[in-house]
């Protein structure tokens, strides 16, 4: 599975690092972004967690 993060969408708020910051991370521009190609199986519920959280729901994640 593969997440994205809409930078268009994003507003900086920082939820998603906070419950996956082994997929997610703020950027130099205050945004956040996936920085893993492919989530682990593992983090598959702390990805989904992030993304259903996500106030401009900016977050995908694709197979």
């Amino acid at each position: 599975m593969k997440a994205s993060v809409d930078p268009d969408l994003c507003i900086g708020c920082g939820l998603c690092p906070s419950v996956c910051p082994e997929v997610f991370q703020m950027n130099d521009d205050d945004l956040a972004e996936a920085y893993v190609d492919e989530v682990p199986d593992e983090l598959f519920k702390e990805a989904e967690d992030a993304r259903d959280g996500c106030p401009t729901s900016a977050i995908s994640l694709d197979e």
